[in-house]
């Protein structure tokens, strides 16, 4: 026992120096200011039915618990996972290697370090929500039980949940990188699907005793519930909701859930090396995702690729005074990009461009297919020198702004190649404005994969906000599509203009460019 509490509170004092943390706590109090908006605020969290519950300590904590339990699950993943990997990446592994301590204690350990890091966030949050209810005016009352039960009840459980999933996908080796990040998307919104909005359910006892509520104080019955960010025409109707009263089924599925977290963390013992190199041997290698390199300890690096990777010719400088034919070193980074995809990929990549091209349906179907593929690829974009570990010596060389606008270019020949198909169709239909919707998404991806690898020096950012604005631009939310597949009741576009969406891209693309400059500057 003692083994396990000191690599969970020594792991979460590690992380919470971090300016990560801090941000991730700013991330949590934002959430929070969403879940309880002013009374005549535009839009709302929960709408139930038409109705609002008046600000007390029942309605806060249940809202902001329930949203909670809703966001931090998906962007609580990405924020406590690689725990395993910089221990292997910074030779603690090998340490604990040589020690007694056991599989399983050391996975629990992780476990308890991931909940304590999501559940100080849950606790921001929960603060935040008592300040908002005092600020909003509505109720002076402070009920400590009304508001943390449902903190107990909905997100807790939910977020141990998430913690152990981040252990498991860093013992499983194929999702270790991009590929996890990608899977967990999936298995997040098919958990919220087959939940009806709530990890785990529970939803329907809510609902249910705010139904409850709205009738015994005389009120129209409420209609249909939503729990999300929601725009409002007019603000909602107040009513007094008293809480939920919380049913012996309820705690005892609450603890069911706890007890699935910890089968989950500590199934990985039957396959896990325990950083035994002797174990390890003659494993394929592959890559994994620990973060941004600079949150790795002082001395430590990610390991370079053997002296045969296409990146040992990307280091080559031009002589001083003489710069390479851009249309040279964009093939080279292109070469670089492409590196690691197997004939299978590529396989893939031209069937969906055939199938586009045969799509007796809009073009902009496939299109949406055809730009989810590449995005393990995209999230490389302005960290490949971290990934092959030949950041310090990139750092000597001439032309950083260059070499960051042939990547740039890079990500917009392969942007481009992956969409031939859906552009040749829309051509073939004749349907030029879509075309040119087609031309400002290849622009797009790339400069903001370049801008936000440039920037965090990780790829996992841009691999999570990229696939939820995917989602939300497939599910018909304009304010999200960048490839304009979403359409009026007229057949065209009708999120933003191409002149926007090529001009993002191009000032996403400046700044990134800008921002390469300072660091090389500043190193």
């Amino acid at each position: 026992m003692s083994a396990l509490l000191g690599i969970a509170i020594a792991d979460f004092r590690e992380r919470t120096r971090r300016p990560a943390y801090l941000v991730t706590l700013a991330a949590a109090i934002g959430l929070g200011w969403l879940a309880i908006p002013p009374a005549d605020s535009a839009w709302v969290i929960m709408d139930a039915g038409g109705y609002r519950g008046l600000y007390d300590g029942a309605w806060v904590g249940t809202v902001t618990a329930l949203a909670g339990g809703l966001w931090l699950m998906l962007g609580g993943f990405y924020v406590v996972r690689g725990t395993i990997a910089r221990d292997r990446l910074t030779g603690v592994g090998q340490v604990l290697a040589a020690t007694p301590l056991s599989r399983p204690t050391y996975l629990l350990g992780k476990l308890l370090s991931n909940f304590l890091v999501l559940a100080s966030m849950a606790g921001v949050l929960a603060g935040t929500a008592l300040a908002l209810q005092i600020a909003r005016g509505e109720s002076y009352t402070v009920d400590p039980v009304a508001l943390l039960a449902p903190f107990a009840l909905f997100t807790l459980p939910v977020l141990a949940v998430t913690s152990a999933a981040a252990v498991l996908f860093e013992t499983v080796r194929p999702l270790r990188a991009g590929l996890g990040n990608i899977v967990w998307f999936f298995v997040w919104t098919f958990l919220l699907i087959g939940s009806g909005g709530v990890p785990f359910g529970g939803l329907g006892l809510v609902v249910e005793s705010m139904r409850a509520s709205v009738i015994e104080q005389g009120l129209p019955p409420a209609g249909g519930f939503s729990l999300g960010l929601t725009g409002i025409d007019e603000p909602l109707r107040v009513f007094d909701w008293g809480g939920l009263v919380p049913t012996g089924e309820l705690v005892a599925g609450r603890f069911g859930v706890l007890l699935v977290a910890v089968l989950v963390a500590v199934l990985p013992a039957l396959w896990f090396d325990r950083f035994d190199v002797a174990r390890a041997a003659g494993a394929p290698r592959v890559a994994v995702d620990a973060g941004p390199a600079a949150e790795l300890p002082v001395g430590a690096s990610a390991a370079p690729r053997a002296s045969g990777s296409p990146t040992v010719g990307s280091l080559t400088a031009a002589p001083v005074g003489r710069r390479p034919a851009l249309a040279r070193m964009v093939a080279g980074e292109l070469r670089i990009l492409t590196s690691d995809l197997s004939r299978w990929w590529w396989i893939v990549a031209a069937g969906l461009n055939v199938v586009a091209v045969a799509w007796t349906g809009p073009g902009t179907a496939m299109l949406a297919v055809a730009w989810i593929w590449p995005v393990l690829v995209w999230s490389r974009l302005g960290t490949q020198h971290l990934e092959h570990g030949t950041d310090t010596l990139l750092g000597a060389c001439p032309g950083s702004v260059d070499r960051a606008l042939a990547q740039w270019l890079a990500g917009v020949a392969l942007t481009a190649g992956t969409a031939v198909g859906p552009l040749a169709s829309m051509l073939l239909d004749g349907d030029a404005l879509r075309a040119a919707h087609w031309v400002a998404g290849a622009l797009f991806i790339p400069s903001l994969a370049l801008l936000l690898g440039t920037v965090t020096r990780t790829p996992r950012v841009f691999q999570v906000l990229y696939l939820i604005a995917w989602y939300m631009a497939i599910n018909d939310v304009a304010a999200f599509d960048h490839m304009g597949i979403v359409l009026d009741a007229a057949g065209r576009p009708a999120g933003a203009s191409v002149v926007a969406v090529g001009g993002a891209a191009l000032g996403m693309t400046a700044a990134a460019l800008v921002v390469r400059r300072v660091q090389h500057v500043l190193r």
